[in-house]
């Protein structure tokens, strides 16, 4: 198992640097493929015949050594032999040091193509067939191995990670674009609206997001073990539950002014906060249908419907705001109507997506919806709690700041950079549901191998991009901040954090994605006890001393939290290695099976 990781990881990196190398070689392996194209067919027919004929021998045993070299790319290492033929079982996928992938009639044409892990352009999404008939990946036991899988599972992660990074940033986009619209009619309109989006909102928002990740568990579990039919029952008993999470955070809204100057806002800025985050009720319902829905298509990677859902949304949501303040002069309150329209624009036209397209989940609404309400919560809470406690757990660190001296300068440097870090974060969200959808289709479908595969490679990718992103900030520590505002002081303040900045990155491009793992194995409840504990109970603590008592200031406060982060990202890590993968797909299968509230333990089985 351990050379198995080891042959992974660094396949992953060669993998990342083939990639960025291989554009300088495509028309060459383009030209190459072609040439293929035809000695690939008759092979791949020899070798169904010889599937179906009585042996290896006789007259199949004309395929020579050239032609093998020929189909793979001159990847394989096959006995030589004295002969000038080698028999067609050496062909076999068992046999092969890279996996033999082929199209058994379920997937598109491209999936013929005989992996390499070099020239193929399009990998396939079959795994290759073993004696047994399972459909897992073999074992590992070489490099080139190792380098297929990680292209095969690279193309399946950013083909699910890329459509929903993409709708992620329409809605960041929604949030932002609001935001200038009500700037441009007063500084007063702008902090006030800023205030109930980024406070009021986005907790209602993180909080529904969390309660609705259940359903990443449920659903990918399911659809991995060909239950679909169970997938639109799950959504609907998902809108429920959120629903009435939606009638229980409305206090939250309609007193908000109260609770806005209990915090020292300021009287105008928290009436008018107030007053927006009323009007944007709504919208907030709208979420209730948005999320359960959204996690319903990734779970069965629909995933493209998303991003063009979320691009028409963006543009129609700019056309609103410019009617309604514009045109209409409704200030505030039209860009509030406006919020609302795009929020039920986008939940409704996920729905009308999944009445039309998605008939195998969709059979229309249900009262076994309202079946096992409670156990569906309990899981749904689990998620919820751990989301947040991530989420609030970067607030807190702003929250700190501004209590320093020379607040001003700290709150704003501090600010900057977790602007930075949050639009890498919108990439990482992308992955970290990406990696959520394949953990849990490959237990639902009982594939441990896969899964475990599936993680190692996107936890090698993400540290990589992790690294790069690091590296550009510490090159450009002096200069970023330049994008943000025009003070010396500020720009000499933010170069300062950029190391910490660097470090955070490197762990944010790692620890969302250990939580997807999380949410796809169901380990939702442990992961929010961890949380608990190396956020709160170590992480925090740690930097409120080094920030106050030891008088380090937001580098003191910056640089216990990221412990804390380190050290929940550690035990993750350990968690997820000693995790006992055949274990978590037999209890995935068990959980699809037998889903009904009963008490389930939903804690990673570990292997010793």
């Amino acid at each position: 198992m351990y050379n198995e990781r080891k042959l992974l990881l660094a396949s992953s990196l060669s993998f990342m640097i083939h990639a960025f190398r291989s554009t300088r070689y495509a028309a060459d392996r383009d030209e190459a493929s072609r040439r293929k194209s035809a000695s690939t067919s008759s092979l791949i027919s020899l070798i169904k015949e010889d599937k179906s004929g009585n042996g290896s021998g006789g007259s199949h045993d004309i395929v020579g050594k050239e032609l093998v070299e020929l189909e793979v790319g001159r990847r394989l290492s096959l006995p030589r032999s004295s002969t000038a033929t080698t028999p067609l079982s050496y062909l076999r996928p068992e046999i092969m040091e890279a996996p033999l992938l082929l199209n058994n009639g379920d997937d598109c044409a491209d999936h013929t193509s005989i992996e390499t892990g070099e020239v193929l352009h399009h990998a396939p999404t079959t795994l290759a067939s073993g004696e047994d008939g399972s459909t897992d990946y073999p074992k590992v036991t070489n490099f080139y191995e190792a380098k297929s899988i990680c292209w095969i599972e690279s193309i399946k992660l950013w083909n699910i990670a890329g459509p929903i990074a993409f709708n992620i940033l329409c809605v960041y986009g929604i949030n932002s674009v609001t935001q200038i619209f009500v700037g441009h009619i007063g500084d007063v309109q702008l902090s006030a609206i800023a205030i109930a989006m980024s406070v009021i909102s986005n907790f209602s928002f993180g909080f529904l997001l969390g309660m609705g990740s259940a359903l990443e568990t449920l659903c990918g579990q399911a659809f991995g073990a060909g239950q679909i039919f169970m997938l639109g029952v799950y959504m609907q008993r998902s809108w429920i539950i959120l629903l009435v999470t939606c009638i229980i955070l409305c206090p939250i809204y309609i007193f908000s002014t109260p609770v806005l100057k209990l915090l020292g806002q300021e009287d105008d800025i928290a009436d008018l906060a107030g007053r927006f985050a009323i009007q944007i009720i709504p919208q907030m319902f709208s979420l209730a249908i948005n999320f359960p829905t959204q996690k319903f298509l990734q779970s069965q990677s629909k995933v493209a419907a998303l991003a063009y859902i979320g691009f028409v949304a963006l543009v129609f949501h700019v056309f609103l705001l410019w009617l309604f303040i514009y045109v209409f002069g409704w200030g505030t309150g039209g860009a509030a109507f406006a919020y609302d329209i795009s929020g039920w624009l986008v939940a409704l036209s996920q729905v009308a997506y999944v009445v039309r397209y998605c008939k195998d989940g969709w059979h229309g609404l249900s009262m076994l919806a309202f079946n096992e309400i409670w156990a569906f919560v309990r899981l749904s809470l689990a998620s919820a709690v751990m989301l947040c406690l991530e989420v609030w757990y970067m607030m807190v660190l702003v929250v700190l700041t501004g209590h320093l001296k020379n607040a001003v300068i700290a709150v704003g440097s501090i600010s900057i950079c977790m602007n930075i870090n949050g639009w890498e974060a919108m990439l990482f969200i992308g992955i970290n549901a990406a990696i959520s959808v394949r953990v849990s289709n490959e237990l639902g479908s009982g594939h441990a191998r896969a899964a475990k595969y599936s993680v190692i490679v996107v936890i090698a990718e993400s540290l990589l991009i992790g690294i790069f992103f690091m590296a550009l900030i510490l090159v450009t520590k002096d200069d970023f901040a330049v994008i943000f505002t025009s003070s010396k002081e500020l720009q000499k303040a933010v170069s300062h954090l950029a190391p910490l900045l660097g470090v955070t990155m490197v762990l944010n491009s790692v620890q969302p994605v250990i939580s997807g793992v999380a949410v796809g194995g169901g380990w939702q409840a442990l992961v929010a006890y961890i949380n608990l504990a190396c956020y709160y109970v170590f992480g925090l603590p740690l930097g409120f001393l080094l920030g106050y008592v030891l008088k380090w200031g937001v580098q003191g406060i910056w640089v216990g939290m990221l412990w804390g982060t380190a050290l929940q990202t550690a035990v993750l890590l350990v968690i997820i290695w000693r995790t006992n993968w055949n274990t978590e797909a037999a209890q995935a299968s068990e959980r699809v099976r037998m889903w009904g509230g009963v008490d389930e333990d939903l804690s990673p089985t570990l292997s010793h």
